[in-house]
């Protein structure tokens, strides 16, 4: 379909000679929340891990099938421009040992930017938008560390979002959280889906049908 931001067809995979996937065809569509659910080990994050080609890394890992995406092929392109493209957050919020400011500014550092102007208001338009700014203004140089559970979530997508990806994949996100936490992860979703696709996994049926546009 002509809103389909990414088509897999026919994808199967296998750990080593174990088989995850089984001839998956799904359309996930552009600028919605789509929900992958299920039990554990039926290959929901497997699933998630291939759109952005981390099971590469996996030595015993074997997929068939195609991805594509705005740009065709994502396995005829490169693995970690694929990887700036569709970002992940995972199931337990990772921030960077460095300072808060420190693990958004990482991505652009990286990618050559050395303006301190320009690295400092992406900084800012990050944390804005994981609404986390107003909570950590005043502090950007305390370890990231010191932030609540949910803080370090958002921080984690504020460090995606540096990237500028067109979609962003999590992987049970909430489930370490507080309910107070995942509903600011709730609503957060909510209004980056204005401007990216969205990809979440997660366990909790309430919370695919609070959130999710397709599931």
């Amino acid at each position: 379909m002509k809103d389909a931001k990414i088509r897999i067809r026919r994808l199967n995979f296998w750990y080593a000679d174990k088989q995850t996937l089984f001839e998956v065809n799904l359309d996930i569509y552009r600028n919605r929340i789509t929900a992958f659910i299920g039990p554990s080990g039926c290959g929901k994050s497997t699933l998630l891990r291939c759109i952005n080609r981390m099971n590469d890394v996996i030595s015993i890992a074997r997929m068939e099938g195609s991805i594509q995406c705005s740009r065709g092929d994502l396995y005829a392109q490169d693995a970690v421009e694929v990887r700036k493209r569709i970002g992940m957050v995972f199931q337990k919020p990772n921030p960077f040992p460095m300072s808060i400011f420190d693990n958004v500014a990482y991505a652009l550092r990286v990618q050559g930017v050395k303006d301190g102007r320009q690295i400092s208001e992406k900084v800012r338009r990050c944390l804005e938008k994981a609404d986390l700014w107003d909570e950590v203004k005043d502090r950007l140089n305390l370890s990231a560390f010191r932030l609540s559970g949910g803080q370090q979530q958002r921080l984690c997508i504020a460090r995606a979002l540096a990237n500028d990806p067109e979609v962003l994949l999590l992987d049970e996100p909430c489930s370490s959280l507080d309910p107070i936490a995942t509903a600011k992860i709730e609503s957060l979703l909510g209004k980056l889906r204005e401007e990216r696709t969205i990809v979440i996994v997660t366990h909790n049926m309430h919370q695919a049908r609070r959130i999710s546009d397709y599931t």
